[in-house]
């Protein structure tokens, strides 16, 4: 009797424990369903469309290899080799197929493999944003709840200043001031260039830190403003005069009702952030001499060259949906609404 009585508390803890796992798997397998299925359609019209794209400019690689002055026999020779005589859905099918492969296609200018030629830049791209990433995470989520733990205080509306001056100012101006003082003043960083992880750690931190910084702070600043305003709505909630009437700590408060209730939006902001920081940052590449996939693709747009801008859109496209199912996911996780399907 005793034994029994004993054995059971544990057994039914481990019975809640195993339906809660299984209550947060199923929560998170349906957020992905969700997602795909919203995912397979959008990623099919956006490649359609991107593809059309070609149609619709009138390019040809006759006109970039033979020039303007071109005969037509010679128009039909080259774009016959290229495949772009067949009809037009015949050619989109070969190109999705390939693009389900990834395999992107060859450039009209150099004849080089696109798939190559993104996956060196978006490297790059991929190690300056992840990081510029990190520091706005970082900053703006300090930042945001300080302000909502001290707001209608002089903190509060200084940090407010603060993320309202750094919102406006340009990437890259920012860029140009931090080469001017950290690499060429203070000879702490280099000013340009990039190295790989694989040559050492140490120099690749070195050479994305300054470009990292520059287009950290438009994240720091929407991260702090949406967290901010979102974590002060949550303080005015019942909730959290009944977690107070309760008596809990207001660190308990804060982690356990504030904070989960009132992070949405914040993580909301970085799902669009973080595309946007790999391929919107033409010029800071440029400040920087980085060979990114933002300049790959102001480079292949300048040049006509439109298989290697289909490229870069079907990258950017499934950039932005894997980001923002990763904070879909998070969210599912982490937020009491999306745990209660609402």
């Amino acid at each position: 009797m005793t034994t029994t009585a004993v054995q059971a508390p544990p057994a039914r803890r481990r019975g809640v424990v195993v339906t809660r796992v299984r209550h947060t798997l199923g929560r998170l397998l349906v957020t992905l369903a969700r997602s795909v299925a919203i995912f397979v359609p959008v990623f099919l019209v956006a490649t359609f469309v991107t593809f059309a794209l070609r149609s619709m400019s009138g390019l040809s690689p006759a006109r970039i290899q033979l020039g303007e002055e071109a005969t037509p026999e010679a128009i039909q020779r080259v774009e016959a080799q290229w495949g772009l005589d067949r009809p037009f859905l015949v050619q989109y099918w070969d190109w999705f197929t390939g693009v389900l492969h990834g395999q992107l296609g060859t450039s009209w200018t150099n004849g080089a493999d696109i798939s190559t030629l993104i996956g060196l830049g978006l490297g790059v791209s991929l190690s300056v944003a992840t990081f510029a990433l990190i520091i706005g995470i970082v900053l703006g989520f300090a930042l945001g709840a300080l302000a909502a733990l001290r707001r209608t205080t002089w903190i509060d509306r200084a940090i407010t200043g603060f993320v309202t001056v750094i919102s406006v100012m340009p990437a890259f101006v920012v860029g140009i001031v931090l080469v001017a003082v950290f690499a060429v003043g203070l000879n702490l960083f280099p000013s340009a260039g990039y190295i790989p992880v694989e040559q050492g750690f140490g120099p690749w931190l070195a050479h994305i830190t300054l470009p990292a910084i520059a287009l950290s702070f438009d994240v720091v600043a929407d991260v702090a403003r949406q967290l901010r305003g979102s974590l002060v709505a949550a303080f005015r909630e019942n909730y959290v005069t009944g977690a107070v009437v309760r008596g809990l700590s207001p660190r308990r408060i804060f982690y356990g009702h504030v904070l989960r209730n009132g992070i949405g939006p914040a993580l909301a902001t970085l799902g669009l952030k973080f595309p946007a920081l790999v391929g919107a940052s033409v010029v800071t590449e440029w400040i920087f001499g980085l060979q990114g996939f933002g300049r790959f693709a102001n480079d292949s747009a300048q040049a006509g060259d439109v298989p290697a801008v289909q490229g870069v859109l079907v990258v950017s496209i499934v950039l932005v949906v894997l980001f923002n199912l990763i904070v879909n996911l998070v969210l599912a996780r982490v937020t009491p609404a999306s745990q209660r399907g609402v």
